[in-house]
């Protein structure tokens, strides 16, 4: 088996359009969630958002391609791109039948399928753009990544809602791992933030309403009553080990393990006990070949919902026992909002970040204790964390659970 190293990330969040802005908001805590400006969602009921700010895709994409693509494609492949640009690769220098692309995306060009639906409706069948169905279907952001890059090897799209980005990065790993590519770009990208998105989610009564940002997505907080929608993409380049080195690459973390499994149990809600997703955390640790005690720090799927903070702090217990306790955890999801299939994309990298600095960002504006949620969520700002091994957990809709295990590189 090839072991799979970690030499390249890329960001475009609600908290920064690059690896070093988004880390550095997340350790600050600051808030990336504010009044949606893309449109008038008074009708939705919901007024927040974790939009990004300041997108210009201009440096990657020209304008002919930015007109061909959906939103959730420019977020992936300007996310990809710093991914391949950290990683110090050129396409000079690899074999590109061995170089491949998975990406998750819960959804795909939302926007583009509302604004084309309106266009029909309004001017005819035959207003409608050539490039909707190009633009609109999911595989589209792995499609585009692998033609900008040329990877010629495996290019994949996983949909399993809010798993949808870590179940892409576990698939990429196991690629590698059983030596059918020797790199991939992996991880997710979402872009929700549109009328039918957030009436959709709305509708379900999944959507925090509050209009204060500072009480809107407060995982594990008792006062908690649903998400906020988020938006951006998060990538990692991926390498078989002895091709980084061969290279002289920087590597920057490991991945070691992957669990995927599903509760089988409901649409929308998980299992009150979190077995399914302890399940899965204990796939992931099994592949890694480590103990739960092992494990010094937790990115959470961490939603603010109150069926899954409280299923997910069950999950934990059931896994690392009285050691939960001392474990520090952090929802990514406080600062950015949820972003959907993209959310386990951006928490990799706040797990690499974390291993690599010892340092947990917080889980912000927590304030109201819930007996159901008593563990360390790290809510009194960024702490020091000695971690060798770290996991970050999603789950979707349909009962999807994916975890990843990924070790603090040193040299050996």
């Amino acid at each position: 088996m090839k072991r799979v190293v970690i030499t390249g990330m890329g960001a475009v969040t609600p908290l920064g359009n690059t690896v070093k802005e988004y880390w550095q908001n997340l350790v600050n805590g600051k808030l990336g969630i504010a009044k949606i400006t893309k449109f008038d969602s008074e009708d939705t009921g919901v007024t927040l958002a974790g939009e990004v700010k300041d997108f210009d895709p201009s440096e990657v994409l020209d304008r002919k391609e930015q007109k061909r693509m959906d939103l959730f494609s420019q977020y992936g492949v300007v996310a990809a791109m710093e991914a391949w640009e950290m990683s110090g690769l050129t396409q000079e220098t690899i074999d590109p039948k061995r170089f491949g692309v998975i990406v998750g995306s819960g959804i795909g060009g939302m926007t583009t399928l509302q604004d084309q639906v309106r266009v029909m409706d309004k001017k005819g069948a035959k207003r409608v753009t050539p490039f909707f169905v190009p633009m609109v279907i999911a595989n589209m952001a792995s499609g585009n990544i692998s033609i900008k890059l040329g990877a010629k090897g495996p290019s994949q799209t996983i949909v399993t809602a809010c798993a949808s980005a870590t179940n892409a990065i576990g698939e990429a790993f196991r690629t590698i791992k059983y030596g059918l590519a020797d790199m991939m770009i992996t991880g997710g990208t979402e872009a929700t933030i549109c009328e039918i998105g957030i009436a959709g989610f709305a509708a379900l009564s999944a959507l925090n309403t509050t209009e204060d940002p500072t009480r809107a997505s407060i995982p594990f907080d008792k006062e908690r009553h649903g998400f906020v929608m988020g938006e951006g993409a998060g990538m990692l380049m991926l390498e078989e080990l002895e091709h980084a080195q061969k290279r002289g690459a920087t590597i920057l973390g490991e991945i070691v393990g992957y669990g995927s499994n599903c509760d089988a149990s409901h649409m929308t809600a998980p299992l009150k006990d979190g077995s399914g997703a302890a399940d899965a955390i204990e796939l992931a640790l099994a592949e890694a070949a480590i103990n739960a005690t092992d494990v010094g720090y937790v990115n959470a799927h961490g939603t603010s919902t109150p069926a899954n903070d409280a299923a997910e702090t069950a999950a934990l217990k059931r896994v690392f026992g009285e050691r939960a306790y001392d474990i520090p955890i952090s929802s990514t999801k406080s600062m950015t909002g949820h972003l959907l299939g993209a959310a386990g994309g951006i928490e990799a990298i706040a797990c690499v970040k974390t291993l690599q600095e010892g340092i947990a960002h917080p889980t912000v504006g927590y304030k109201v204790e819930d007996p159901d949620c008593d563990l360390d969520y790290v809510t009194g700002g960024s702490r020091p964390v000695q971690a060798e091994y770290a996991i970050s957990n999603s789950f979707g809709f349909g009962g999807h659970n994916g975890v990843i295990c990924m070790k603090k590189w040193e040299e050996n």
